[in-house]
């Protein structure tokens, strides 16, 4: 076996268990409202609602609705008091809007997990903090490593939010007959992740039915558990059936820019119907590591772990990236005894 062949099984193998019961119960979840943002609320009170979330899990804070980012100092001030109302229970955080996305030169996702901390920075094209979270078996990521994994609550309208949470909820111990499809785009500098597609496809075809497709467009499929690409823009997205908990991203510099028009948007993803996607939101010059590796995603995932989990630790170097979804979404767990 040649030696990078042999370090992507590692990758994939390392932390395999057998599978598991969704291991985030509803205490293990704090809603950050956004009290300048009217739909903030509604958006909090509509997943306590559908998740069960404790209302001392509900915690406050007052930020600029309408700004894409917020500085350093700033963030470290609303960090602060998000910290002091946090019960101690809270393992992960669930943003309950869509702006601000962004804190300086971190993505707010990740500032909030780790604190902002410039070592998840890079200027121009360079290497970032590694994430003690990557490919970890930790069940307590505060409690063991002092972070707390965090997803937007965040869509292009508060109705696409809503039906977001509701596919989340829906997917909870479905087991569907799926497919991963993993697209070689004709995008060069975008298809780094297709060189770890025949060894996922190896590994993993026992859990899954995973689909090489070779091309920039996947069109009519009615069964899109994943969906893995690697284009500045996605044509067709909206003819294919995302099931419910559906993960999809495309490797592009400003998926993460919500709000953009140069690029794709990521919520474009949640528009079709998924149920999470990832995007970056400062030029990460196509480094894969600042990207979910799809092998790790696809295993942890149907393995039993919770969207949060499985996607988070498929992320090597977070710092840059925006994670946006319904954290709690547990397809392929089993019911809880």
């Amino acid at each position: 076996m040649q030696l990078s062949k042999l370090v992507m099984v590692l990758l994939l193998v390392s932390g395999f268990s057998p599978q598991l019961a969704a291991k985030i119960t509803p205490e293990q979840v704090a809603i950050v409202i956004n009290t300048e943002d009217k739909e903030s609320r509604l958006i909090a009170e509509y997943y306590q609602n559908r998740r069960h979330i404790p209302a001392a899990n509900l915690i406050e804070i007052s930020l600029p609705g309408i700004k894409s980012a917020i500085d350093e100092s700033s963030f470290n001030r609303i960090f602060q008091q998000v910290q002091k109302q946090t019960p101690d229970s809270v393992q992960y955080y669930a943003l309950a809007w869509s702006k601000p996305f962004k804190v300086d030169c971190m993505s707010i996702t990740s500032a909030f997990a780790f604190g902002f901390d410039r070592t998840y920075c890079a200027k121009g094209c360079n290497a970032t903090r590694l994430s003690s979270y990557y490919n970890a078996d930790s069940q307590l990521p505060y409690d063991e490593l002092n972070i707390r994994p965090t997803m937007m609550l965040a869509g292009s309208s508060l109705k696409q939010v809503y039906a977001m949470i509701d596919r989340g909820v829906a997917s909870d111990y479905t087991k569907p007959r799926a497919t991963a499809y993993l697209m070689r785009t004709t995008d060069k500098n975008r298809n780094g992740r297709s060189r770890r597609y025949d060894v996922i496809e190896e590994l993993l075809s026992d859990k899954i039915n995973i689909e090489q497709v070779n091309g920039d467009v996947l069109e009519n499929k009615n069964d899109v558990m994943f969906y893995f690409t690697g284009l500045t823009k996605v044509k067709a997205i909206d003819s294919n059936q995302f099931l419910p908990g559906a993960i999809a991203d495309h490797l592009t510099s400003s998926g993460g820019n919500l709000f953009g028009w140069r690029q794709m948007s990521i919520l474009r993803w949640l528009d079709a119907g998924t149920t999470a996607s990832y995007g970056t939101v400062v030029e990460p010059c196509a480094f894969t590591q600042k990207f979910p590796n799809p092998g790790i995603v696809i295993d942890r995932y149907t393995n039993g772990e919770s969207l949060i989990e499985a996607y988070w630790k498929s992320v090597a170097w977070p710092g840059q990236g925006v994670f946006v979804g319904e954290l709690m979404a547990s397809p392929y767990a089993n019911t809880i005894q």
